[in-house]
């Protein structure tokens, strides 16, 4: 199972691992941290300025990964990670808070963008859906440590030394990238006029049926970031990355079975029972009313998210063409992120920071990834040109 993909390959699933580390470890208590600088209300914002800003970087970085390489887009995306991290402490105003979480995003609309065109260049089209499981349980683990991990550094280092090990982890992240080899075949240098995007450089028509799935389900993840430290509180639970812990467990567990799953039976009836799981997880995560039943639906997004993520990325792998694969990996992200706004930003309007508001605010989650199978039905019966 873990043969034959290479030194590039484990050395990049390292580097994710740590930079997902990096930005999540924060994200448990950053809604603590806005409400101790009055900015209550405005806790929606945390996750969707990161989303906006991510969204609109990534034609900038397709279009950088297929002119000027991968890797170069992957460093561009982690020394501002470490900046912006560095910056955290300073922060005396809600205002300076969300204008640096809207410049943390851009972190996210480079490296991932970057990675996910190089992971493509490597991996063998038969061991395609495989090979971006074992990616994304790497990735999925960055995030399950990072907001593990996160309250328990906060608790016992406080929340500057939350923020600067948050840089330490970008660090290492990048010097793990420098010891990548670029896939690109003629990385060119960088011109001015690259920077010159074209709706083109934006969007990949040919990936279209992967990011309309990516878009109609990521609202879910958008949804539990920003109600899920909250609704620990109310149950009592002193970590607030309870939630994301349980969750990457399963997750991982249930890529270790299911790696070959859409390899073997297609991407979209593999899509269509992982985001059923989804709609049945939010439904559970909602109605929690016990660690027990919480922990549970936990466990139950984690399977959901473990059968659909890789299955999407390999779609969107299939789907791009070869010299633009940096363009179709960012459109993938670009509704990806879009769809986490959508999903934190209805927040704003579900949840009035009460417990008896909170399903409200996973209603939505579940009516987007009803939607979702709806559409696969759709192109599973309609649409024959791609398994």
């Amino acid at each position: 199972m873990f043969s034959g993909y290479g030194k590039n390959f484990w050395i990049i699933c390292a580097a994710m691992l740590l930079f997902m580390i990096s930005f999540n470890l924060i994200i448990p208590e950053l809604n603590q941290f806005i409400t101790n600088l009055g900015g209550e209300e405005q806790k929606g914002l945390i996750i969707s300025l990161f989303t906006i800003s991510a969204g609109i970087s990534r034609p900038f970085s397709g279009k950088l990964s297929d002119k000027i390489g991968r890797k170069k887009v992957m460093i561009v995306g982690i020394v501002v990670c470490f900046i912006v991290s560095m910056l955290y402490p300073l922060t005396l105003s809600v205002f300076f808070f969300l204008i640096l979480r809207f410049f943390h995003g851009f972190s996210a609309g480079f490296t991932p963008t970057g990675a996910t065109a190089l992971i493509t260049d490597i991996l063998p089209a038969d061991k395609r859906g495989q090979g971006m499981g074992i990616w994304g349980t790497f990735i999925s683990l960055g995030i399950g440590i990072g907001y593990s991990l996160g309250s328990i550094i906060f608790e016992h280092f406080g929340m500057n030394n939350l923020f600067f090990i948050s840089a330490l982890a970008a660090a290492l992240s990048a010097i793990l990238i420098l010891q990548v080899k670029e896939t690109l075949p003629e990385p060119k240098k960088f011109q001015l006029n690259f920077l010159k995007v074209k709706w083109n450089d934006v969007f990949e028509p040919t990936v279209l049926p992967a990011a309309m799935v990516m878009f109609l389900t990521a609202p879910a993840s958008g949804i539990i970031f920003v109600l899920t430290p909250d609704m620990s509180e109310y149950l009592g639970i002193n970590n607030k990355g309870w939630f994301f812990g349980m969750y990457v467990i399963s997750t991982i567990i249930i890529r270790l079975f299911t790696g070959k799953l859409s390899d073997t039976i297609g991407r979209r009836k593999t899509l269509l029972i992982g985001t059923s799981i989804l709609v049945l997880s939010m439904y559970l995560i909602g109605s929690s009313t016990t660690i027990t039943e919480y922990t549970i639906a936990a466990l139950v997004f984690g399977l959901a998210t473990g059968i659909s993520s890789p299955t999407i990325f390999a779609w969107t792998a299939d789907l791009s063409p070869t010299h633009r694969r940096g363009v179709g990996s960012g459109t993938m992200f670009i509704a990806l992120e879009f769809g986490i706004m959508a999903g934190s930003m209805s927040t704003m309007y579900t949840y009035d920071n009460t417990k008896d508001t909170l399903f409200m605010g996973f209603t939505v989650g579940i009516i987007l990834s009803t939607a979702a199978i709806l559409y696969l039905i759709w192109h599973l019966f309609k649409r024959h040109s791609h398994t």
